[in-house]
């Protein structure tokens, strides 16, 4: 959706008229006036009807939507690095909410359920990178919440590894100071029945800049849901992502970006290959330029490739904009199978059908996984991605 005129919007007001548990159901007009709220009693049963799950296989998810979690500290390993700190905090730390609250029930019952939050402390100028591990957060139900706070003019690469079983719903906050960058790259190789909702909110200070890497191999379920709050003048957000369904595997995104100030600038790339009977995978772009983001550049895509059949890809890009005075707005959309113009060309070359198979994907998912900006991870992650196209030659022979 495109406007070139400020809508009439629902007003805080007419949220609070509503009852709590009816709340979320009041019609809104513009993505940013979505009801939010910490308490997950505030939010309705979910259905699988309602506009932010009805791609979502809600069932598979009902314990996290709205089951006990245990909220209590986790083991993780991290590396050192000068600069970089962690630790848990209270529920009552003033930095809980700095970056955003929830907007669905899922969100909420993680905000709700969890005991201490994991905090990420970031300083210095000198480019750093470290990488927080989680691969032993078993099969239970869990909630989970993480503040990652960059001070300003600071400089960092997070890497965020996900491994093993996981039966998770977790919140994870960036604030940005200003003139700081952050790359985070949030990698899902979770065991083939594990279950992750998540919500990235991200608040990017004045001249700050974000990139938001998400790369998601494994699991079951995986719903992760990045947003970033462009809120200082001269903030970039950069949010790219790559993913690989197998059968029976949903991968799902929904991304939105908010330019709330002037001169800011945001591109969105996800990309994404599906093999395999049921393989599904789902992404959902939303962009607002708001009234004061005069000056706005911003860009949006998703492309899907589609391998073998049995797989689905769903892509919905939307765009609200709220001021005339911007440098540009845009977005596309793309889902397909093999180009077979390349593969004739590849194959004229003496390359077998197979490998040029794997070439074309190779390159297609490759230009995310090169935004990482760590060789070391740049090369495990593309040896992943082999071995899921070798699974796509044998399953198609």
């Amino acid at each position: 959706m495109t406007s070139a005129t400020t809508p009439t919007k629902t007003t805080d007001a007419a949220h609070e008229a509503a009852p709590k548990h009816m709340r979320s159901a009041v019609p809104v007009q513009t993505r940013n006036d979505r009801f939010h709220s910490t308490d997950v009693a505030d939010f309705p049963a979910v259905t699988g009807r309602e506009a932010g799950w009805k791609y979502t296989p809600v069932a598979r998810l009902a314990e996290l939507i709205s089951g006990v979690l245990d909220g209590a500290p986790y083991v993780y390993d991290v590396t050192t690095a000068p600069g970089v700190t962690t630790g848990w905090v209270g529920r009552d730390d003033a930095r809980i909410g700095a970056a955003g609250k929830p907007e669905d029930r899922a969100s909420a019952n993680a905000w709700s359920a969890f005991e201490q939050a994991l905090v990420v402390s970031i300083s210095g100028e000198d480019a750093k990178e470290v990488t927080l591990t989680r691969s032993s957060l078993g099969d239970a139900p869990r909630a989970a919440h993480t503040i990652i706070e960059t001070a300003p003019f600071s400089r960092a690469t997070l890497i965020l590894q996900n491994t093993g079983q996981a039966h998770l719903a977790e919140n994870v906050e960036l604030v940005l100071g200003e003139s700081s960058q952050l790359t985070l790259v949030t990698v899902q190789e979770w065991d083939d029945d594990a279950l992750h909702v998540a919500t990235h909110f991200a608040t990017i200070g004045r001249d700050a800049k974000l990139k938001h890497i998400a790369v998601t191999l494994g699991g079951g379920v995986v719903r992760l849901n990045p947003a970033a709050h462009l809120a200082g003048a001269g903030s970039d957000a950069e949010l790219f992502g790559a993913y690989f369904a197998d059968a029976g595997q949903h991968l799902e995104q929904q991304v939105y970006v908010f330019h709330d100030a002037a001169n800011t600038r945001s591109r969105v790339t996800y990309k994404g290959a599906l093999q395999g009977e049921n393989a599904r995978t789902v992404w959902i772009g939303d962009v607002l330029i708001g009234p004061k983001a005069v000056g706005t550049d911003t860009y949006e895509q998703n492309r899907n490739l589609v391998l073998t059949d049995g797989a689905r890809a769903d892509s919905v890009p939307n765009l609200e904009i709220e001021t005339g005075d911007i440098v540009g707005a845009g977005h596309a959309s793309a889902t397909g199978r093999f180009d077979d113009e390349q593969l004739f060309y590849l194959q004229s070359r003496g390359i077998t059908e197979d490998e040029a198979r794997r070439l074309v994907v190779r390159g297609f998912l490759s230009e995310i996984v090169q935004q990482i900006g760590s060789p070391a991870l740049q090369e495990r992650l593309q040896a992943a991605i082999e071995a899921e196209l070798e699974a796509v030659t044998v399953a198609t022979r």
